[in-house]
């Protein structure tokens, strides 16, 4: 038996089913699962000392490419709309290697750990060279964070219609076949589990019709969750009625691509009946403020999908259209967003950190993380509130309005990935070292 406690943290903001917060609190933590929450709590454990520290959830980030940190602010790319973007890209992207694929995804994870993540989706959609899925979940293990990787996929190029070049699309039997390999190889449905697998069409304009619904019956048949991208900007939506003469949500309802087990990145520009058809089917939508704020896609309505009962988390999207993987800060934009949409009361610091928490759990089908609870996975940031970001603040808690952006601690299944605002899994300087230097090769 493993014992840790974290004692006397300040503020203690557990996202449980009643929202408690508590004031110089104790967690204790056994076996990676979260035993005790009170004062004068005891263990015959190591003790982790919160004084003068917020306590959260571990953040959960539910939509990211991490193999796009080895292109941030490409030339030819830091001007363009979404499409555009895209084929920039696409043929740097097209040049990776096995090695490009683990690199990045630690780069972007500890990124993530960095700024208080403990769990991560991600969507690898393209697979030149050798490269695999397996490259990044391995690349995750190392890290020491929980881990929801997709296996994407393209299968329409330019030839037949789509968007990507012919050179990095896949045969849809292949692609099917693999999905039913990566499950059978890494999914574990255990509540401690640090890997659970998804399946993941890249995007209405680069996989045909027959694909979605096929991987949604996979997806069925194997009891894992499915994802995509859905109405990002105007140019998706134009797309959709050109192509399937049909909006994007009637689109996936046609394909049984709506439930409780499919969650969809930036659904931007839904209409209401779109809103309405997602409240219903309780199918999530990953909210990715920054991306859609540098790609010029819109501000995406998470005020109205709140308020209709839309499952709402938050993902920071590849790093080559945010160009950053902070999770705490997406959390706060998310925020300033809805308050420049529909005024200073649309949403506050903690409803914004709930999306970023147990909102983004839920979407992954994780109720037992993004929570301080007793039962809950001990996955959890610790926040230094008594630096320069949060000096005056009246109310510490609220960290999105006053506090910082790297956390001091972190725990993943009990475990440290963070001390002291360093990664303590990995030698961070060595990997950004390498990073950089994959990263000027490919120019």
């Amino acid at each position: 038996m493993i014992e840790l406690l974290i004692r006397n943290a300040g503020h203690i903001l557990t996202m449980d089913d009643t929202r408690r917060e508590l004031s110089n609190a104790d967690v204790l933590i056994r076996d990676g699962e979260i035993a005790a929450i009170g004062q004068g709590l005891v263990t015959t454990g190591e003790t982790l000392d919160a004084a003068g520290c917020v306590v959260t959830p571990g953040l959960v980030n539910t939509h990211h490419h991490l193999f796009q940190t080895l292109t941030r602010a490409v030339p030819g790319g830091q001007d363009a709309l979404l499409f555009g973007w895209l084929k920039t890209l696409y043929p740097i992207w097209a040049r990776f290697t096995p090695d490009h694929m683990f690199v990045s995804a630690q780069v972007g994870l500890a990124e993530l750990a960095l700024s208080g993540c403990t769990l991560s989706s991600d969507h690898l959609y393209l697979y030149p060279n050798g490269t695999s899925i397996d490259d990044t979940i391995y690349a995750a293990a190392e890290i020491g964070m929980r881990f929801h990787p997709t296996r994407g996929a393209m299968s329409i190029g330019e030839s037949n219609g789509g968007l990507p070049p012919d050179h990095l699309v896949e045969t849809e039997a292949a692609i099917l076949e693999d999905c039913v390999r990566v499950i059978d190889r890494f999914h574990d449905t255990a509540a401690s589990s640090m890997c659970r697998v998804g399946v993941a069409p890249c995007s209405p304009f680069s996989v045909s019709r027959d694909l979605m619904r096929d991987a949604a019956i996979l997806s069925r048949d194997k009891a894992v969750m499915l994802h995509t991208h859905l109405a990002e900007n105007d140019q998706d939506i134009a797309y959709s009625l050109e192509t399937f003469g049909c909006r994007p949500g009637q689109y996936v309802q046609d394909l049984e691509w709506v439930g409780s087990d499919v969650w969809l990145a930036h659904c931007v520009k839904l209409d209401q009946s779109e809103i309405d058809l997602f409240a219903a089917t309780r199918t999530g939508v990953a909210h990715c403020p920054c991306s859609n704020c540098r790609l010029g896609s819109g501000i995406a309505p998470v005020r109205a999908m709140r308020d209709r009962g839309v499952p709402v988390g938050i993902g920071v999207d590849g790093s080559a259209s945010n160009d950053a993987g902070n999770l705490i800060a997406e959390a706060r934009q998310a925020m300033l967003l809805q308050r420049v949409a529909n005024g200073a009361d649309a949403m506050s610091a903690r409803e914004a950190l709930e999306l970023a928490t147990r909102g983004g759990a839920d979407i992954l089908g994780r109720p037992e993380c993004g929570r301080i609870a007793v039962g809950a996975r001990a996955d959890i940031a610790i926040w230094d509130v008594s630096g320069i970001e949060s000096a005056g603040s009246w109310d510490p808690a609220a960290l999105l309005l006053a506090g910082p952006t790297t956390v001091r601690d972190l725990l993943v299944e009990g475990r440290r990935v963070v001390r002291d605002r360093q990664i303590c899994t990995i030698d961070l300087p060595a990997l950004i070292a390498r990073q950089n230097k994959l990263a000027q090769a490919l120019k």
